[in-house]
């Protein structure tokens, strides 16, 4: 390395023992495109002699190749590591340093600064503790200037350096640092951000990064550097109440039983009363335990096992609070979603979402409002597509604790997963609970689905018809009908375009719309399943997952997947209404089979292949498989 701690070579155990008793700072450096971001990091490793000699080496080569300095080094190549960044000059992936001084460690997440790359924003921003907000001292206050401020304040960081940078290209001017100074308090005082500390430099020439600049004479507070030193975060979080988030239950012998996990939050001592969510059970703390032996207290960002002084149920996902200040409980929420993949958020499917250490299952309604992250305007929208934020009412399947996520990041972000692809599409902050959440309570009837189901001397079922449009669905659930209410069951069939002149007229056929087609018809559907009878429906229902939904609203064994399987070229010869050659010619868009996926079923419980069957040996199937259930247990 170009410069090394002495101690590494005299006494490497105090040497790692300093290092480990360092506090920890993560901070992101965001702004404007070409503000310096990746610079000023540079500046950061280069003054903190954490260059390696070949690294310098290295960075003196490719300063000379792709930089942008002449023949000074470019240390924004320390950390601009793709070739397309180098090529364009700009940070495009998130990038993650670290370094120390003598008194604090840090690790820097370097944040692109274009619109398209919101989502790299968001990522590295999520784990920060402060943020670095560059401003180009000849620009002043830019778009993305505001749009990092409010994604900043959106996701709970309180602490805000203003660095105005390239202050030497105007000549070091104390009036334009202080009209910049005034413009953004301004500004951020309207986003809720009271904490800003603004400091004038030059990450080029090093001007207030490590040392007071001579340049300028009339700027008499700290350096970056030092205020990032000293600046106090750990309050912030030991002064809220007391969090644990069980992430294992710790059972090395039958005589130990404790529950370790990370403490987001508070301070908690031997014989401090906590509640356990989401049962509810209380008791007392015990013992704090560590690998290093018994702590008299933990306090936020330590990873402990607690010992509780009586058997309480308590598993992995749970909270362990302080009795007098729980977090609430609540399965229905209003949120803000920032949605991270390119397929859009189909409002109504089924996510799993993943809040602290327990992952639920999760739904979306329609966007409340989209919020345009350049003029901070409130708009209309029907879903959210990539790198675009919106308010959103969320569902969880389960009562989950929760804080607000303004009071605690942990339990009030969530990420949000696709249920297939496992990929993370998105990410949730908590608002509040929704009073129905409350509110609301299931009604418990006296006559049920048994009751109802023995009056009609048959067993409910969901016989979900599925496949392109003239596949032949129709056509087969309503000879399935017939043959079954001759033989005198109860039965109703519900068929997509039907629904479309009534229940679901009001909806179109994009992505999102379709999920809510489904939904709506799969609810009802539910519902007369449990007025007791044979409910058939007839949908093209493109989407695994909205089928899988649909199956899980009734109990096992009564969801029949029937998927008409028809090969498209079959099925557009028939083409009974046209639309195919409406969807060929560009008048039909979003069209199943032709601009529009359909994800066939991949285990149903028939499958009726059209080609090789003829309409009645399909019903006698489907009758035959439909009669030989057993019995409704009476």
């Amino acid at each position: 390395m170009a410069h090394a701690d002495s101690r590494i070579a005299s006494d490497i155990e105090s040497y790692l023992t300093a290092q480990q008793e360092k506090s920890l700072l993560r901070f992101i450096t965001c702004g404007s495109v070409d503000d310096g971001k990746s610079t000023l990091i540079g500046r950061f490793l280069y003054e903190s002699k954490l260059v390696f000699e070949d690294q310098l080496a290295a960075l003196e080569s490719d300063s000379k190749k792709d930089g942008t300095q002449g023949d000074d080094l470019d240390l924004a190549l320390l950390v601009d590591g793709l070739a397309a960044e180098r090529e364009q000059g700009i940070t495009i992936d998130v990038a993650y340093r670290y370094f120390s001084t003598e008194r604090r460690k840090f690790v820097v997440a370097d944040t692109p600064g274009h619109e398209q790359y919101t989502r790299n924003m968001v990522t590295g921003a999520s784990t920060a503790d402060l943020a670095v907000i560059l401003i180009d001292a000849r620009k002043g206050l830019l778009t993305q200037t505001r749009r990092h401020s409010y994604l900043v304040s959106l996701l709970g960081i309180r602490h805000i350096v203003l660095a105005v940078n390239k202050l030497d290209l105007v000549d070091y001017s104390r009036e334009v640092f202080e009209r910049i100074d005034a413009e953004y308090r301004t500004f951020a005082a309207e986003l809720g951000l009271s904490d800003v500390v603004s400091i004038p430099l030059s990450a080029l020439r090093g001007d207030n990064i490590t040392q007071s600049s001579p340049n300028t004479p009339w700027y008499s507070g700290p350096t970056l550097v030092e205020h990032l030193e000293t600046v106090d975060i750990d309050d912030d979080r030991a002064g809220e109440p007391f969090r644990l988030i069980v992430q294992w239950v710790n059972r090395p012998h039958p005589d130990f039983r404790g529950f370790s996990g990370l403490i987001p939050s508070g301070v908690i001592r031997p014989g401090d009363r906590v509640r356990i969510l989401p049962s509810g059970a209380e008791s007392s703390v015990a013992r704090i335990v560590t690998y290093d032996g018994d702590l008299p207290e933990a306090t936020a960002g330590q990873s402990v096992t607690l010992v509780l002084t009586d058997e309480v149920d308590v598993s992995r996902g749970d909270i362990i609070a302080a009795a007098d200040t729980p977090p609430a409980i609540a399965d229905q929420f209003e949120a803000h979603i920032v949605w991270m993949s390119e397929d859009e958020l189909l409002p109504g499917r089924r996510y799993l979402a993943k809040i602290g250490a327990r992952t639920v299952g999760m739904a979306a309604d329609h966007p409340k409002y989209q919020v345009n992250v350049n003029t901070l305007e409130h708009t209309a929208a029907r879903t959210l597509g990539l790198n675009q934020i919106g308010v959103c009412t969320v569902h969880f399947d389960q009562m989950t604790p929760f804080d607000s996520y303004q009071d605690n990041r942990d339990l009030g972000g969530f990420v949000i997963i696709d249920r297939l692809t496992n990929a993370t599409v998105g990410v949730g902050l908590l608002h509040f609970a929704l009073r129905r959440a409350d509110n609301v309570h299931w009604q418990t009837l006296e006559v049920d689905k048994a009751a109802r189901a023995t009056l009609k001397q048959q067993r409910p079922a969901v016989v979900w018809f599925t496949g392109l449009s003239g596949a032949g669905k129709s056509t087969i659930a309503n000879e399935v009908e017939r043959r079954l209410h001759a033989l005198g069951h109860h039965t109703y069939l519900l068929d997509g375009d039907n629904l479309r002149h009534g229940l679901n007229r009001d909806l179109g056929f994009t992505p999102a719309d379709r999920v809510e087609n489904v939904r709506r018809s799969a609810e009802v559907a539910a519902l007369m399943a449990d007025s007791g009878l044979i409910t058939l429906v007839s949908l093209i229902s493109p989407y695994r997952e909205e089928r899988r939904m649909a199956r899980d609203l009734v109990e096992d064994g009564e969801f029949v997947e029937v998927f008409v399987d028809t090969p498209l070229e079959v099925a557009e010869a028939r083409d009974p209404k046209g639309l195919y050659a409406k969807a060929r010619r560009g008048d039909l868009p979003n069209f199943t089979g032709i601009d529009s996926p359909y994800e066939p079923p991949e285990e149903p419980e028939l499958h009726i292949r059209t080609s090789e069957t003829t309409t009645e040996q399909a019903v006698e199937r489907i009758v035959a498989y439909l009669l030989n259930r057993p019995a409704w247990p009476r």
